[in-house]
């Protein structure tokens, strides 16, 4: 079970919302300062999404830059404002090693698959889910697209890594939904999980039911001493 940080930039900040509710900022501190302190616990991988480039839909390719740099030789993952090929290919030039997307993936029924074609494994499905629907537009706007179909989708189109939060724990330190996670590892996809993951014996739990990662935000802030 692979453990990856989050890191989430409001202007040049890290914050931490509730519920992805951009007033409810839970935490705050500068950029550098925190992804120093994240990088000095050694992580595999960095998991940096950009909430305003995700609830304006304008990609910040040069604060993805300046994240890279800071991370030196851990990879990261990127999500956030991401919404066509070329904001894609930018992000990943910018030094980002996979993709996460969401909004941009379910705009067409086309549109998976020409970002799998494009992309292959360094594409990341988002399926952002709120009351069994897939939230889109930095989690402003809910669509009619279940979680079950939204699935059969993404193995239609050969992708093979999907990022799956459940909105309603995110950031309330209230355990992960099993529930969610186990249905979607029942596919064969590769699963990373997110929402509401607190500690070790989640990520345990996490693990038994397929998944192979967790990326974690407020319970890695505890993790930090903060």
């Amino acid at each position: 079970m692979q453990l990856i940080p989050a890191i989430d930039l409001l202007g040049d900040f890290a914050v931490r919302l509730e519920q992805g509710n951009y007033d409810r900022v839970l935490f705050r501190q500068p950029l550098d300062e925190f992804f120093s302190r994240v990088v000095a616990t050694e992580p595999d991988l960095i998991h940096v999404v950009d909430l305003q480039g995700a609830r304006d839909g304008a990609l910040r390719t040069e604060v993805i830059a300046r994240c890279a740099q800071l991370a030196g030789d851990i990879p990261l993952q990127v999500s956030g404002g991401i919404r066509s090929l070329d904001a894609a290919a930018s992000v990943l030039d910018a030094g980002a090693q996979r993709v996460i997307l969401g909004t941009a993936l379910w705009a067409e029924s086309s549109a998976l698959a020409t970002y799998v074609k494009a992309l292959g494994d360094r594409l990341v499905a988002a399926l952002d889910v709120r009351d069994g629907v897939l939230a889109v537009r930095g989690w402003l706007s809910s669509t009619e697209l279940g979680v079950d179909d939204a699935v059969r989708r993404c193995r239609d189109a050969g992708v093979t890594r999907v990022h799956v939060t459940a909105i309603a724990r995110d950031g309330t330190m209230s355990g992960p939904d099993l529930e969610l996670y186990s249905r979607v590892c029942a596919s064969g996809l590769k699963v990373v999980a997110a929402g509401g993951i607190r500690n070790d014996a989640d990520l345990a739990d996490l693990e038994a039911v397929g998944c192979e990662a967790a990326v974690m935000g407020v319970g890695f802030l505890a993790r930090l001493g903060i």
